[in-house]
């Protein structure tokens, strides 16, 4: 009952801090279309190609996705340090696990406006230039996998957080290295084969983007996706990934615990 409650109660604290900011929201449901469309004229040289369009569109929904979710879980909980809150929840019977989830589960839902937006832009623009908007059910499967996969890495910097405090920079350079290496903007077959390796490795949304181009541009099911590592790696990948940040975040808050430095920044 007691994880119950407080998993509850960080949802709705979350969502209260969503709308409490719907200022800002409203700002990046207008500053991240933008920047897709941008980037597609910066590509097309000018154009928007409709060659372009739906590509680029399918890996920026997900950069945009896991730079909202992964900075809401971040700095709510940075915050708290700062604040002395964190602090004081450790001193109380509510289990760490019923923190973190919430959190997680309210920075998922906070990042969809702002990628739903991206998605509207990305589809009207391709409506506007003659091309139909794609959908195939089979899609949520890819997109399960990329929120799966950005839980885990936002678990692992929250660990992170709880020892060295000061590593904000980190998770700015992290969604930047994305952006470039990750297939979100160039396919991971067009780059070198030792960095589609790492990408399709260890970056959580690399599989997703290669999966989604296949199923929606390609016409392909899951069970013969002819680009990545296939359905299994596809399904693998963000629970390796998710393992990885339960235990670096366990281990780091054990260590934090240990040194007392739960309130210190």
């Amino acid at each position: 009952m007691t994880f119950a409650r407080g998993f509850a109660a960080e949802v709705r604290k979350g969502l209260l801090n969503l709308l409490a900011g719907w200022r800002e929201v409203l700002i990046q449901m207008i500053t991240f279309p933008l920047f897709y469309l941008l980037i597609v004229l910066f590509m097309g040289r000018g154009q928007l190609r409709t060659d372009l369009l739906l590509p680029v569109l399918l890996g920026m929904v997900a950069l945009t996705f896991i730079h909202e979710q992964v900075n809401r879980v971040f700095w709510s909980y940075l915050g708290d340090i700062q604040s002395g809150v964190l602090e004081q929840t450790y001193l109380t019977p509510l289990p760490s696990a019923a923190l973190i989830l919430g959190r997680q589960v309210a920075a998922v839902i906070a990042a969809l406006p702002t990628a739903l937006a991206v998605l509207a832009t990305g589809a009207g623009a391709a409506t506007l230039q003659g091309e139909r908007m794609p959908f195939d059910a089979q899609v949520i499967v890819p997109l399960a996998a990329i929120a799966v996969g950005t839980c885990g890495l936002a678990l692992i910097l929250c660990g992170l957080t709880l020892v060295f405090k000061r590593i904000e920079i980190i998770t700015q350079l992290s969604v930047a290295v994305y952006a470039i290496v990750g297939g979100t903007l160039v396919p991971l077959a067009a780059m070198p084969d030792p960095i589609a390796f790492l990408s399709r490795l260890v970056v959580p949304i690399a599989p997703g983007i290669e999966a989604m181009r296949d199923i929606l541009l390609g016409g392909h099911s899951l069970s013969t996706l002819p680009t990545g590592w296939g359905l299994g790696w596809l399904l693998a990948q963000p629970l390796l990934i998710t393992a990885a940040g339960v235990l670096v975040f366990n281990r780091l808050e054990r260590l934090a615990k240990r040194r007392g430095t739960l309130g210190r920044y």
